[in-house]
């Protein structure tokens, strides 16, 4: 089977890179744009040829125990990251003082912030999901303005299309969103949002799967009404 690196959807990206790779130990990646001359499937070939990546899970295993670290290569429309283990690679010296380490420096892609973070107590590292905080902070000001406008059920309709997916701290960031729409509704004497206004199962996708394969949330998010975001918000994340 070719190697697969293109991913047809952003929740299959965020997922792919998330749980198929950081979760495994993936930590240090560097991130690219593909220039809009250039064919990004030629790109793909070239990029996977230069560091030997079509090849196979126990040839992988094999270089790990010889400490070759292994290095993945992740695309979403002109947007790319390699991603790489611990160990030796020619990535390391081709890429020099651009790769980062996920652990120290957050990858910002879409209005997501994609981290690892050890657990309490100096546990183990864990993948981290959330929405980036430029971008919540927007999204906050707009329910904090909306809350009182909206009835009910338009918030909880709006609530639902927020367009992340639910990992552990998007629904956390989900959970101050709906706090912060009921102070105000307190405030005014108004009927709470309930909590089952919001949309807290995250479905798993095919990450290289057919388009019209990516069902999850597609039906809830069609008509996403926040106004469209300040180009301040994403600098230099996509």
């Amino acid at each position: 089977m070719a190697y697969r690196c293109e991913a047809t959807s952003v929740a299959g990206f965020i997922q792919q890179l998330a749980v198929g790779y950081i979760a495994n130990g993936y930590f240090f990646y560097v991130t690219g744009h593909i220039p809009d001359h250039k064919d990004p499937v030629a790109t793909d070939r070239k990029i996977i040829a230069r560091y030997d990546l079509d090849i196979s899970r126990w040839s992988r295993a094999r270089r790990k125990k010889l400490g070759v670290a292994s290095v993945q290569y992740l695309r979403y429309g002109r947007f790319f990251v390699l991603i790489a283990t611990h160990g030796n690679h020619p990535f390391f010296a081709g890429e020099g003082k651009q790769v980062h380490d996920i652990r120290k420096h957050p990858l910002y892609f879409m209005g997501y912030s994609i981290g690892c973070r050890r657990a309490r107590a100096g546990g183990a590292y864990h993948t981290s999901v959330r929405i980036q905080r430029a971008v919540w902070v927007v999204l906050k000001v707009w329910f904090e303005r909306i809350a009182v406008l909206r009835t009910v059920e338009g918030l909880c309709r709006e609530l639902r299309e927020v367009p992340y997916e639910p990992y552990a701290p998007v629904r956390d960031q989900l959970r101050g969103l709906l706090r912060a729409v009921n102070r105000r509704r307190k405030v005014a004497g108004l009927e709470p949002v309930p909590r089952e206004a919001l949309w807290l199962r995250r479905i798993p996708v095919k990450p290289f799967g057919e388009v019209k394969e990516q069902a999850s949330g597609g039906n809830r998010r069609k008509s996403v009404s926040i106004p469209p975001w300040p180009a301040t918000v994403f600098g230099d994340d996509i």
